[in-house]
C-alpha cells in the first residue's frame, strides 16, 4: 500500500512567494531561462538552472553550476526568504486556470514504492536527462520540484480537502507566471493528517502524471545516500521525495501535436492516397479540433482535414489503441519514414496550450504537415500503467504546470 507521508517543507515568505515560484526548469531553453532571471532574480529559476549565473557560453552542467545552485538556496534560506515548518504538515496546492480547477495534497511519497511498482510509470526516462538532475538534488540536498502524480479519487481525501479550505485561510494566494490562480493551505490538525494519510496507506496504486526523469533522479539519490548511510532505517528524509497528488476525476490532459517537415519524397496527392488506405478523411471549413478518439486533425497545403480511423487499424490493446499510437504506426512511420520519433529532427512536437494557429504557422515556416491529436485521457494513462506498458514519446501534455520553489523537501 502506498506510503505518502507529511514533512517540513521550506517554502517562500508570503511577501516573496509570487516572485519566487516558477515554471518547471525543463519548459525553458538558455536563453529564455536567462532572461526570466535578468528580469526577476527572486525566481526560483535562478537555483534550479543556476547557469543563469555565468556567462552564457559556461558549461551548464559543470560543478561550480551545481554547487551555485547549492549556494543559492543556502542563501535565500538564511535571509529569510524561504522558511521551515516546525512540524511535518501536508499541504493542499489549488491550480485555476481559466475556471478549471485542480486541488492537489503536497507530500512525500516513497521512493520504494517507485522500486516495487506501487507508484507506476508509463514513460521510460533517458539517463543524460536524469544525470542532470541527480547533480542538482544531490548537490543542493534536496528536492525543489514536485512530481506530478494522481490517483483514483478518494472521498476521504476530498472531504479533508474541502474541511480544511472551509476552516482555515490560504498561506499563499496569487497569479503565477503562466495566469493560473494558486492557492495553498496547510494541513495542521493531527487528525486531519492521519486522515489523509490513512487514505493513501488503502490505496494499491498511484500514478506518475508528469516528472519522470525527476521521479527517477530523486529516486536514484535517495538509493544512492541509503547504500552510503552506516544506519540505514528506509524511513529517512532521502527515502522519500517530494509530489503533488491529484485525484483523477479533476486532471485535464491536452493534445500533444505532430508536425512533419516533408512528406518523404511524395508528392501531397501521393500522399493522401496512402493515407486513405488507414485513414477516412474529408476537407473542412476553417480549423479541425479532434473531439472523439480516433479522429485526427491535418493541415496540408493551407487546408484542414478531418480523419478518421479505419475500423481495422482500431485496437483494444492499451498502447496501440492509443491514437498517438495509430498514427505513428499506420502514417508516421511507413508513409513518411519516422521510426524513431524521439530523435528524428524530421518531426516535431507541439503541445495543445499553443493551440491549432501554432501548428498553421508551424507549416507556413519550417514544416510541411500537421496532424491535431485527440487528448490522451487519464484512463487511458492508467491503463497503460497496469499494464505494465509505455507510451509512444510526447503522449500526453499536462496544464497547469506546477510551480517549483513553493516546497522544498530537504534530504537530512
Amino acid at each position: 500500500m502506498a506510503d505518502v507521508r507529511p514533512f517540513r517543507a521550506f517554502r517562500p515568505n508570503e511577501e516573496i512567494v509570487s516572485k519566487v515560484a516558477a515554471l518547471p526548469y525543463d519548459v525553458y531553453n538558455r536563453e529564455e531561462a536567462a532572461k526570466v532571471v535578468s528580469e526577476n532574480p527572486d525566481s526560483f529559476l535562478s537555483i534550479d538552472r543556476a547557469e543563469t549565473a555565468f556567462e552564457p557560453d559556461h558549461d551548464m552542467y559543470a560543478d561550480d553550476v551545481y554547487q551555485k545552485a547549492h549556494d543559492l538556496l543556502q542563501d535565500k534560506i538564511s535571509d529569510g526568504i524561504f522558511i521551515q515548518d516546525d512540524e511535518p504538515y501536508y499541504y493542499i496546492y489549488e491550480q485555476n486556470m481559466k475556471g478549471r480547477i485542480q486541488t492537489g495534497i503536497v507530500a512525500c511519497c516513497s521512493i520504494d514504492d517507485y522500486q516495487n511498482g506501487i507508484i507506476k510509470k508509463h514513460e521510460n526516462t533517458l539517463a543524460a536527462k536524469e544525470q542532470d538532475r541527480i547533480r542538482h538534488v544531490d548537490t543542493c540536498n534536496a528536492q525543489t520540484g514536485p512530481i506530478f502524480l494522481c490517483y483514483r479519487n478518494k472521498k476521504t481525501i476530498s472531504d479533508t480537502i474541502k474541511k480544511v479550505k472551509e476552516l482555515s485561510q490560504p498561506v499563499y494566494g496569487f497569479i503565477s507566471v503562466d495566469k493560473v490562480c494558486t492557492q495553498v493551505w496547510i494541513v495542521d490538525q493531527k487528525e486531519d493528517i492521519r486522515a489523509i494519510q490513512a487514505a493513501f496507506g488503502c490505496m494499491k496504486n498511484i500514478y506518475i502524471a508528469d516528472g519522470h526523469h525527476r521521479c527517477a533522479s530523486a529516486v536514484k539519490v535517495g538509493l544512492k545516500r541509503r547504500a552510503e548511510d552506516p544506519n540505514p532505517t528506509g524511513n529517512k528524509e532521502y527515502d522519500y521525495f517530494l509530489s503533488v497528488l491529484f485525484p483523477d476525476d479533476q486532471l485535464m490532459i491536452m493534445d500533444y501535436n505532430r508536425v512533419v517537415k516533408d512528406l518523404n519524397g511524395l508528392s501531397s496527392s501521393e500522399f493522401m492516397m496512402r493515407l486513405a488506405e488507414k485513414y477516412d478523411f474529408e476537407m473542412v471549413e476553417g480549423q479541425f479540433k479532434p473531439e472523439n478518439k480516433y479522429e485526427v486533425g491535418m493541415y496540408l497545403d493551407d487546408c484542414w482535414y478531418k480523419l478518421e480511423a479505419h475500423d481495422d487499424i482500431r485496437s483494444e490493446d492499451p498502447v496501440e489503441g492509443l491514437d498517438v499510437a495509430i498514427l505513428q504506426n499506420e502514417i508516421l512511420e511507413p508513409v513518411l519514414g519516422i521510426s524513431d520519433p524521439k530523435n528524428d529532427k524530421r518531426i516535431d512536437f507541439v503541445g495543445g496550450i499553443r493551440g491549432l494557429d501554432e501548428l498553421e504557422r508551424r507549416c507556413h515556416d519550417d514544416m510541411k504537415v500537421a496532424f491535431a491529436m485527440h487528448p490522451t485521457s487519464i484512463h487511458e494513462l492508467f491503463d497503460v500503467a497496469d499494464a505494465g506498458k509505455l507510451m509512444p514519446p510526447k503522449s500526453t501534455w499536462f496544464e497547469p504546470k506546477l510551480l517549483s520553489g513553493l516546497f522544498i523537501h530537504s534530504l537530512e
